[in-house]
């Protein structure tokens, strides 16, 4: 799953999407890259390269790239361009003990509210993410990924919740994009994903909680 062909992917997939509205769908699309680790954290993005990959006007790029600039995914530096944030492993580590809050938190009302359909749409995106093991991008694994757990949090009701989370993912999912080069890390995050599934299906609040909190911790690994 090399870089060259997760980037190739990230324009085919992307560009259509920014097509389809500019700036916002452009920024959509690079903030997709970003967080699935295609765009390197740290790296220097060229805006003639983005122009070409997404074909996209210079100043729609401009503008998308403040755009990730406000969402603090991107910096700017005057007379020099546009990096990836590289977040530091504090800010990382805080983050992620938050998301442990809010998403083990998110459990109780998930189970309130759990149908046998919901257990069914769980078990459909765990193995949509299980099929891309051998033969899916970078792009695909991360977007089966936040289907995944998107639609478990969407299960709590909360929709605050939901995008207060997802806003938390992608601050510091640059920081641990290596995850998704690494063979293993990627079968034990399937693992997990289908560990979540039971757990749905036995009503198992408890279960789910440790579940979840040792997920989003297995990217201080």
């Amino acid at each position: 799953m090399a870089g060259g062909e997760a980037k190739r992917a990230s324009g085919q997939a992307g560009s259509a999407k920014a097509r389809s509205g500019r700036p916002d769908a452009l920024a959509n699309a690079l903030a997709g890259e970003i967080q699935s680790g295609a765009l390197a954290p740290g790296q220097w993005l060229k805006q003639i390269d983005i122009e070409q990959r997404h074909g996209a006007k210079r100043m729609d790029v401009r503008r998308a790239l403040d755009r990730l600039v406000q969402k603090r995914l991107v910096v700017h530096l005057p007379n020099r361009g546009y990096h990836v944030v590289k977040p530091d492993g504090r800010l990382a580590r805080e983050i992620r003990d938050v998301r442990v809050i809010l998403e083990t938190g998110a459990v109780d009302g998930i189970m309130a509210r759990l149908r046998d359909e919901d257990v069914a749409e769980a078990l459909r995106l765990a193995r949509r993410f299980e099929s891309l093991l051998g033969k899916g991008t970078v792009i695909d694994l991360h977007d089966a990924n936040i289907a995944f757990h998107g639609h478990l949090l969407g299960l709590s009701g909360n929709p605050e919740l939901t995008a207060l989370v997802q806003e938390l993912r992608g601050r510091i999912s640059s920081a641990a994009a290596g995850q998704w080069q690494k063979r293993s890390r990627i079968e034990q995050s399937n693992r997990e994903h289908f560990a979540m599934v039971e757990a749905l299906a036995a009503r198992d609040a408890a279960a789910l909680r440790r579940l979840v909190r040792a997920h989003i911790l297995q990217d201080a690994a």
